[in-house]
């Protein structure tokens, strides 16, 4: 038998873009956001208007000086608020943060579920980059990523020698688009395990929304597939019914424990109703976060 190794899947930190976790508890932050935090609800509420500046921390701006590295997560703090504040944005919503292998993915294909990327520094500078933001009077938005996962083989991907994670039949395993795999949404430890994650980033890192991305792949079956190439749901129909019910439980779950986290962003899923007083703005963009 082959030894497989593994990254820890709930690992609050990892060693990125390297493969291994880091066990330990990034509690050296002390949060200085009391301000805002009270009137989040406010902030957020959905008669207010909301200007949302989208960025990616490694492109947004680098040290050319300095073999055009990228900013850190204290560099960016200032700079990135600095330029926000001025240009008059409510709202920053950064691509993926969570840590991942390929950064060509833009963050969209995470292994990180539970850990900001080391490109940029430590997950306590990262809360200190929401901090100071949060003093600026700036929401952050973070885009995440529960549809699918890379098959790098230290992420989940045959995690303990079986399709954990994935579904085993090939044809509902396998995304046809982006080479990744597709979360098994029916599995009661895997929707707990991406709710954990959610919860996580709204509540450790005082997010005050998630943009939730692919959604249109989640909800159908038959998403970029040709006929014979998907599994019907029970009814013999394209709607992915265990996705549709984990997106019920994440709202749900979310929306008391982290009050006026609200969405703004349609999705262009042909579904109605999917935007409000919740915990996530639906999307049907792919991994590189291109919308349709």
């Amino acid at each position: 038998m082959t030894a497989r190794r593994k990254a820890i899947k709930f690992a609050f930190d990892r060693e990125g873009p390297r493969t291994a976790s880091v066990v330990r508890v990034p509690d050296r932050h002390v949060w200085q956001d009391e301000a805002w935090m009270s009137e989040r609800g406010r902030h957020n509420a959905l008669d207010r208007p909301v200007a949302i500046y989208e960025v990616h921390l490694g492109s947004w701006r680098r040290v050319p000086e300095e073999g055009h590295r990228f900013l850190t997560y204290a560099e960016l703090a200032e700079q990135l608020g600095e330029y926000v504040e001025h240009m008059g944005f409510t709202h920053v919503e950064l691509l993926p943060v969570m840590e991942h292998p390929f950064y060509g993915s833009w963050g969209y294909q995470r292994l990180g579920h539970f850990a900001p990327t080391r490109r940029y520094g430590e997950p306590e500078e990262f809360m200190a980059m929401v901090d100071a933001l949060h003093r600026r009077g700036i929401g952050v938005i973070l885009d995440w990523v529960p549809a699918h996962f890379p098959k790098d083989p230290h992420g989940l991907a045959y995690f303990d020698g079986t399709h954990l994670y994935e579904h085993e039949n090939l044809r509902q395993r396998e995304h046809p688009d982006w080479g990744t795999r597709i979360f098994n949404f029916g599995r009661r430890e895997v929707a707990n395990f991406l709710i954990a994650s959610a919860l996580h980033w709204l509540e450790g890192y005082n997010a005050d929304r998630l943009r939730v991305d692919a959604v249109a792949s989640m909800l159908y079956l038959d998403y970029s597939r040709q006929p014979g190439e998907w599994v019907p749901n029970q009814f013999g129909g394209s709607e992915n019914l265990a996705a549709i019910a984990f997106l019920k439980r994440l709202n749900t779950g979310a929306s008391p424990r982290c009050t006026r986290r609200t969405s703004s962003r349609p999705g262009s899923s042909g579904w109605t109703a999917t935007t409000g007083n919740r915990a996530w703005s639906p999307s049907s963009a792919g991994p590189g976060g291109r919308r349709t």
